[in-house]
């Protein structure tokens, strides 16, 4: 049986790939600190388990939900909004929850790109951005993300024939994996080239409540506007370390919110309703900001204690405003991020990101995730200096 010739191209996802490998070598007895993947290690707020488990225990919670979330939920988001960014949304049309922001990513292609179109997305940028573009038939433009512009893109150096058969431009700041930011100034420009252009912006901002400095990131619907051309997906993952819960939203442009809820109806059932209820609580009670400030200050002294253990080993690194990562440079001499990653995971035990995997212009860098237990960060930087300075 051979499978279908749109995936038969594609290889497994990297991180499942990498999960194998790792779980052969500590099979072998290696010691094994893995810093890659963009995963919280630490629970969500107490308060938001126990409203999710109250409504569990409750006899009329167990049956099919309403599809792209309840009302109740869509509420929630648009209450989120308001009180972060100051910006209002229709709950009935300019917002739909998803199983986690990345089937949203994924559907959206499904949803408006026609084979042949063009889909604009960052190098280097998520993997799902190129994915699901190729599942739908589109054709990819990378916009190379490059340190000399603050990994933004240079919108101005698309060619006028690229652009005329655009159908979606992506960005995603706080960024994956460069960990940038975005000033507001910024999706202004993307906002009005979107509109001039006449092209779909798409925002992927799952890391705006994960910031450190006192830095506030800013939401692409803040500019006015921003609904009539662009749509912006978010994520309890990050904001709230509810990752396994599966929680996500879409927000925007009426008419493609739409468009991806037809499609998500042919795909999925929506949630268990409990686990809505979890996700109402994180969105709405203000509880949840002093805990954000808390955890947040946890992962600034994690990215200190990387940020600290490479400019040891003479690595010219930038320190993050916010999201889950530190993105460096190769060391001097070095070229190939897979071959650096395979061998500080095999000489010093540590599991890194290469930054190839996040496209062509990712090559020269690594990224290291946050996601790990303060203790095990700092035995897996001094290893890391260790063999880089040996």
């Amino acid at each position: 049986m051979q499978p279908a010739d749109r995936i038969a191209s594609f290889g497994a996802y990297f991180f499942a790939q990498l999960g194998k490998r790792i779980a052969a070598l500590r099979a072998e007895g290696r010691d094994i600190i893995r810093i890659d993947i963009g995963a919280p290690d630490l629970p969500p707020p107490d308060f938001v388990v126990e409203a999710m488990i109250a409504s569990a225990r409750r006899p009329d919670t167990h049956s099919y939900t309403a599809y792209g979330g309840t009302p109740e939920f869509k509420q929630a988001v648009a209450a989120y909004y308001r009180t972060r960014f100051g910006v209002d949304l229709d709950p009935a049309t300019e917002v739909l929850g998803l199983i986690g922001s990345k089937e949203g990513l994924f559907h959206l292609a499904q949803a408006v790109v026609n084979p042949g179109d063009v889909v604009l997305v960052p190098d280097p940028g998520y993997p799902t951005y190129r994915a699901g573009t190729r599942l739908a038939g589109g054709e990819l433009y990378f916009m190379p993300l490059v340190r000399e512009n603050g990994f933004l893109p240079d919108l101005n150096a698309i060619p006028a024939e690229v652009l005329r058969r655009a159908k979606i431009l992506w960005l995603d700041y706080p960024n994956n994996p460069t960990a940038a930011v975005a000033p507001l100034s910024f999706f202004e420009e993307a906002v009005a080239f979107a509109r001039q252009h006449d092209i779909l912006l798409a925002h992927d901002a799952p890391y705006v409540d994960v910031t450190y400095d006192g830095y506030e990131a800013p939401s692409l619907m803040q500019v006015p506007g921003a609904k009539e051309v662009a749509v912006e997906f978010n994520s309890l993952s990050k904001a709230f370390n509810m990752a396994g819960w599966r929680l996500g939203m879409m927000v925007g442009h009426p008419d493609v919110v739409r468009y991806v809820h037809v499609y998500k109806s042919q795909v999925d059932t929506s949630q268990f309703l409990p686990v809505l209820q979890g996700g109402i609580t994180a969105l709405t009670d203000e509880r949840v900001w002093p805990w954000v400030a808390e955890r947040n200050a946890i992962y600034q002294e994690r990215r200190d204690i990387v940020v600290a253990a490479l400019q040891q080993a003479g690595i010219d690194v930038d320190v993050p405003k916010a999201s889950l990562y530190v993105w460096f440079p190769l060391p001097e001499g070095e070229t190939d991020s897979k071959a650096f990653c395979e061998r500080a995971l095999l000489e010093a035990g540590v599991s890194m990101t290469p930054g190839v995997v996040f496209g062509p212009h990712g090559e020269g860098y690594v990224r290291v995730s946050l996601g790990t237990a303060t203790d095990k960060m700092r035995v897996a930087m001094e290893r890391l200096v260790a063999w880089l300075t040996k």
